[in-house]
């Protein structure tokens, strides 16, 4: 919901600005009181409100005027950060104190040399003109005597001084004296700072008896407002003051209108309540869901059509479509079909991309080449040259490529030549709403995806809504209505499923629901799909409805990791507060209540489990006309648009942008709070970066000439995550006399080189949870201030990239006990045996990745008791290892195991096959005979248990 959005988004605002360490602004305590009490009370109307136009397709007109009056409030408070951060003087302000400028220093020169009297005439005028004007306007006179003495006091200063100055240069033959010039200039000086002070004085009283009525003597309002910090002279001071009296003014404009607003709400939520009629809940009924495995209800057939095709005799590379309208299981059905065992054991590689209506074939062939190579560096520009190295990634290995949401069957004719048809049952599936194109891309298999049967369709339902439960039966008759008015339509029916399982479960809730879908029963094909996910977002919870709302920010089944995701929604604050919990734990909580609604997909699981990436699908075009205006921009183009309004800009991210790169205007955006971006070889990040003082993310890719960051980052202390990709950057540490700066907020470090860990340091950042360090190889001294990791309590995840490093400095390291996450990468020279015996002791490590280097020893031995909590465990490139051997019960909760170029070792332990929670092997460029031992291992334990242990993957 816009509305509930945009007024948590006003209250996230004047908190940070209440609580910032150093606030841009100040906003009079009465307003803030106000406003937190106006904006509390709707917040609370819209958490319970029913729009009376929720069935159709307008805006409400109560939740957009909510919507125009906190973005308002928002204009008024960050139009005035901008001015204050970013003076700019008005045309008038700067035209009067540089004509002053040049009639003193024109005076000055005419006295000495006496001539260009025109000039010093023409500039006396507009320094008077100047003066007047901007009296005026200061002080908007009311007349009184002592207003009127003061500026009658300031025309004759400046025009006395003009008449004795003409009069002095009629007489052509006067001689100069110096020191009669100075002591007229001091005169003239000393008199018009004389009426300036008492200007001052007068308009200081006339604004304290303005403001007075309404505060007490200790809650004056210029408390707040600086006039000397910035600003070098009178008229700067006075304009600055004068910019407070406007902003107070402004800000009570709106206030007043959203008091009004609120007034309004209270009448209708009581009008609301006396209509509400008291409901019977239905007891204590529960409800669950398992939307993964009933998603594939009623097209148990088709998968088994699909991998009869994909995996029988024809050795010709072929193309499978899948068609069928939005919502219909398309995509679902690919998705299960990429991870069924059975796909996983016959093909070498699997990649999936998704096309979409906008393709970028060089995007494309990047996405594919990076699952194919594990190759993610985006050097290659030219569509050729990433085609090409595909082809030589996908010669030799029986390969299948999902191709998500073609819309055109150009983009296959500009890529079929990348995909090599060598004859050994390679495969590329391809969905698509378009019945047409599947002619195109073939004349022999293809699947029209349709509606699901009664039986399949309340299967789906039942078990979405309330798993392996038994169906109530006061629910039945109803839920079997509201089936059927979804009309086969696997999607429809897993939103509306949703919905119900996290809703009331009474009768008179699942009625109206039914009554709603009446509504829109005559609906045809996708508009029917929308009007239904419409219908499952009015039913969401006011919290929710920004969240899903801005998954439209991004392309319709768009892989979205969600580390990104959940910063970028905390950034915009519309995530309401709650006691006790960190905001980022919120969204993680919000963003699996709408996976378990299906409103949106998990694309991708972490090595430890987590969701690491969604998807969504027509929620852009199902919310194109309820969303709010935005203060983000996320860039999916070639261009950056020039209508934007970067100067209250709160997101930025052109980490896709290939058109070109930003510039250090960007750091300009004073209001910015998520900054993902790329900069041009050579760019220094400026100094002016302290400006951005509501900056949470900052990320900057792409940097190939390892900058260094100046000093002033150590003053943005609302900064949570700041990372700087490979090759990283140097960080200025903080001036002499700054020590005891805290970075209390700081959550991620990454990519910084040559880490000046120390004792201080440990101290400034105590909050540090991701912190990822490079060495330089010419530089060693810094190696030792590892030993401080081990202060870092709160450290999580760790990530170390050396080049040449002596062994014996690493081996002193002692690693937190809080680490979950480590990977280290270190040169060919060191030996790992020893720091892996300290990393084995590590009581909460999840997931370890180990990176180059070699085994002294040649063997590696873990002992019982070692990895108690490992679930994740890679090996790249290590050289030596020639034996590896398990001891006791070992790795007891391993799940993943993954080697690379591990060449030296020749076969597996036999131990490995007793691992309980093994899931799946991957071996990439090793030896064959390790290939051989494994495989040995996998039908040892099919014996013995009847099915594969583990999935394994051989590359």
């Amino acid at each position: 919901m816009a509305a509930y959005a945009a007024l948590v988004s006003v209250m996230h605002i004047i908190d940070t600005i209440e609580h910032h360490h150093s606030p841009p602004i100040s906003i009079h305590k009465q307003q803030v009181e106000s406003l937190t009490q106006i904006l509390t009370s709707l917040q609370e109307f819209l958490e319970g409100y029913k729009s009376p136009v929720a069935d159709g397709d307008e805006a409400d007109p109560l939740e957009m005027r909510i919507v125009d009056a906190a973005h308002a409030v928002e204009d008024v408070i960050e139009s005035h950060i901008v001015d204050k951060l970013q003076p700019r003087r008005s045309k008038r302000i700067a035209d009067a104190a540089y004509a002053a400028e040049d009639a003193i220093e024109s005076h000055i020169v005419d006295k000495l040399q006496p001539r260009r009297s025109k000039r010093i005439a023409n500039a006396a005028y507009a320094a008077e003109d100047a003066i007047e004007s901007h009296i005026v306007d200061t002080l908007q006179p009311r007349r009184s005597k002592r207003i009127a003495n003061a500026a009658y006091a300031a025309e004759d200063a400046i025009e006395s001084h003009i008449v004795d100055k003409l009069q002095l240069r009629r007489s052509k033959k006067a001689k100069i004296d110096t020191a009669e010039a100075d002591e007229q200039i001091n005169f003239y000086q000393d008199r018009l700072q004389q009426v300036i002070e008492e200007m001052n004085v007068i308009k200081k009283e006339a604004m304290e008896n303005e403001l007075g009525r309404s505060m007490s003597p200790n809650e004056k309002f210029f408390e707040g407002c600086d006039t000397s910090s910035d600003y070098s002279d009178e008229a700067d001071a006075v304009g600055k003051e004068v910019s407070c009296i406007d902003f107070y003014e402004d800000l009570q404009r709106v206030i007043d209108e959203m008091n009004v607003i609120k007034k309004e709400a209270k009448k209708i939520a009581a009008e609301a309540q006396l209509r509400k009629l008291s409901l019977t809940h239905a007891g204590s009924l529960t409800s669950s869901s398992n939307v993964k495995e009933s998603m594939m209800v009623g097209f148990d057939d088709v998968q088994l059509q699909l991998l009869d095709w994909l995996t029988g005799g024809n050795r010709n590379r072929q193309i499978i479509p899948i068609t069928g309208m939005g919502g219909i299981g398309k995509t679902t059905l690919a998705r299960h079909i990429f991870e069924h065992a059975l796909v996983k054991q016959h093909f070498d590689i699997r990649a999936w991309t998704t096309i979409s209506q906008t393709y970028n074939v060089r995007e494309t062939l990047r996405q594919v080449l990076k699952q194919v190579s594990r190759d993610s560096r985006d050097d290659l520009s030219d569509e050729n040259e990433l085609g090409e190295k595909l082809y030589k990634y996908l010669w030799g290995r029986r390969y299948i490529i999902i191709l998500d949401d073609m819309w055109s069957v150009e983009v296959w004719y500009k890529m079929r030549f990348f995909f090599p048809n060598y004859n050994d049952g390679s495969r590329v599936i391809v969905t698509t709403r378009l019945s047409n194109l599947a002619t195109e891309l073939t004349n022999s298999n293809s699947i029209g995806m349709r509606f699901l049967d009664d039986v399949c369709s309340w299967s789906l339902f039942s078990k979405t809504v309330f798993g392996d439960e038994v169906f109530p039966l006061q629910l039945e008759e109803i839920g079997k209505k509201i089936v059927g008015k979804c009309k086969g339509l696997p999607l429809s029916i897993a939103v509306i499923a949703g919905l119900l399982a996290k809703s009331e479960l009474t009768l008179e809730y699942w009625e109206g629901i039914e009554k709603n879908l009446s509504s829109i029963v005559n609906s045809e094909n996708d508009e029917y799909c929308l009007r239904v996910l419409k219908l499952s977002y009015d039913h969401l919870p006011a919290y929710l409805k920004p969240c899903f709302l801005y998954m439209g920010m991004f392309g319709e089944d768009e892989e979205i990791r969600v580390s990104k995701l959940i910063r970028l929604w905390v950034c915009e604050g519309f995530l309401k507060p709650i006691i006790n919990k960190s905001s980022k734990t919120i969204a993680n909580e919000y963003l699996k209540e709408l996976v378990n609604r299906n409103l949106i997909l998990v694309r991708g699981l972490g090595a430890v489990g987590n969701i690491k990436s969604t998807s969504h699908t027509t929620v852009k075009d199902a919310m194109e006309t309820r969303s709010s205006r935005a203060r983000s921009f996320i860039c999916h183009a070639d261009t950056v648009p020039e209508w934007l309004d970067f100067r209250f800009l709160r997101t930025l991210s052109t980490f896709k942008y290939s058109g070109g790169y930003l510039d250090e205007n960007v750091f300009q955006m004073v209001n910015l709070r998520y900054l993902w971006a790329r900069f041009r070889e050579g760019f220094q990040i400026p100094s002016s970066i302290s400006l951005l003082w509501n900056l949470h993310t900052l990320n900057v890719s792409n940097v190939s000439c390892k900058p260094t960051v100046p000093v002033e980052i150590w003053k943005m202390r609302q900064l949570k995550h700041v990372e700087f990709e490979y090759p990283g950057m140097y960080l200025s540490d903080p001036r002499s006399g700054h020590s005891d700066v805290m970075m209390e907020n700081l959550e991620t470090l990454k990519g910084v080189i040559d880490f000046n860990l120390n004792e201080e340091m440990v101290k400034r950042i105590p909050n540090i949870k991701k912190l990822g360090i490079i060495s330089d190889d010419k530089v060693m001294v810094r190696v030792k201030c590892l030993n401080y990791l081990q202060c870092l309590s709160k450290l999580e995840s760790l990530t170390c990239l050396f080049g040449y490093v002596d062994t014996e400095y690493l081996q002193s390291i002692s690693f937190p006990h809080s680490l979950k996450k480590l990977l280290l990468r270190c040169g060919y020279f060191f030996h790992w045996e020893e720091i892996l015996e300290k990393i084995g002791s590590l009581p909460l490590l999840e997931k370890l990745q180990v990176m180059y280097g070699r085994f002294g020893r040649r063997s590696w031995e873990i002992v019982e008791g070692q990895f108690p909590s490992l679930k994740y465990l890679r090996l790249w490139g290590c050289k030596d290892m020639e034996c590896w051997t398990l001891e006791g019960s070992c790795l007891p909760h391993l799940e993943q195991l993954h080697l690379s170029w591990m060449w030296s070792l020749e076969e597996f332990p036999s131990e490995i096959g007793e691992i309980p929670n093994l899931k799946s092997i991957e071996l990439w460029n090793c030896s064959e005979s390790m290939a051989v031992s494994l495989k040995k291992i996998v039908e040892e334990q099919e014996e013995l248990q009847g099915d594969p242990p583990f999935h394994v993957i051989v590359n």
